[in-house]
This record gives C-alpha cells, structure tokens and sequence, in this order.
C-alpha cells in the first residue's frame, strides 16, 4: 500500500494491524513474502538497514501487515539509525495505534540477541500480544536444532514460538493462523 514514517491515515482507518519487528537481516521482508506468497511483495536486501520506514501491506481487505525497519546492526549513517529507533519507539510504545499482533522475528541459528531480547522485553512490559518467530531453521543444523528451538523458548518463556523459513515454506500455516481472519 504505501511507507510511513509517522502518523498516518492508513493506521487510522479501524482495521487490525500485525506488526513485523526484528533485528536488521533477520529475514522480515522475506517471511512477509512466504506468508503471503507474493515473491517481491516486501522487498527483501542483503544489506542490513535497507529498511527506512515502515512498510505498509493491505491483506484481503481485511488487516495490514506493517513490515518495521529493523534494530541493531544496519549500514546506514548514524543519523539515520537514529531517526528509525525514534520512529519505532513512537510507533511501537508511544502512539495509540491498536496492533492485533506483533511478531517478533529471530534468527533460530544465532539465537536471540542482546536486541532481540531488549525489544521483546519493551513489548511484554506494553502489553502487546507477541508470537515469536525462530526464522532460518533450515540453516540450523540437524544435531543442533532441538537445542537450539529449546534454548529460544526458553528465553521467551511462554510465549509461542514457531520455527520457521521462508525459504521451505516450514511454519507458514502456523504463523498464518496468528493472523486476522
């Protein structure tokens, strides 16, 4: 539909919003794309911080998916990264937009960062309905993984976890189930 990097009408207009947070390359756009089976519907880069402002996308006319610029690392000048952690704390913790649902995204192979937990930290203490994604499981070695997705859990407590790739398709039924109908 359209980017925003403030107050706008699109949040405005009653229909439920689900937010997409996580840290900078952890594969937001791309679970956006899996999950709604659009390829280039969010645009995903291999350069962390592409991401300026918040994507907005108008699912069956009935919620937005709001695709959020990441956190932590990015390559962008200082000011920039700035502005955007300005504009997710408005967003996330200061306006009064209603999200349905926030979905924070990890990466299942390195684990949940010092950011991510920060972040998910911030959420719990607002109140906000968050499902926590574990993406790119299919790089998590076999030997690994069990650990890995229980090491995930156990930090989010109990909050769901779904592990997840865009790149297999592994979890999209049950992300899509969090979704509005």
């Amino acid at each position: 539909m359209k980017g925003a990097i403030g107050t706008d009408d699109i949040f405005e207009d009653g229909r439920p919003q689900v937010v997409f947070i996580g840290r900078s390359n952890v594969g937001k756009s791309s679970v956006i794309n899996s999950l709604t089976n659009q390829k280039n519907l969010a645009r995903a880069s291999s350069v962390p911080g592409r991401t300026q402002q918040m994507n907005v996308f108008l699912v069956n006319k009935s919620f937005y998916l709001v695709d959020l610029p990441g956190y932590g690392f990015a390559r962008a000048p200082k000011e920039v990264r700035e502005k955007i952690q300005k504009m997710l704390d408005w967003y996330l913790f200061r306006s009064d937009y209603d999200f349905k649902k926030v979905i924070l995204i990890v990466d299942a192979k390195v684990g949940p960062t010092r950011d991510d937990v920060e972040m998910f930290n911030a959420l719990r203490e607002a109140d906000k309905d968050i499902v926590i994604v574990a993406n790119k499981v299919d790089k998590v070695k076999k030997s690994e993984y069990a650990g890995q997705l229980q090491k995930i859990r156990d930090i989010f407590g109990s909050r769901k976890v779904i592990p997840y790739s865009a790149e297999k398709k592994t979890g999209v039924g049950e992300l899509s189930g969090e979704l509005p109908k």
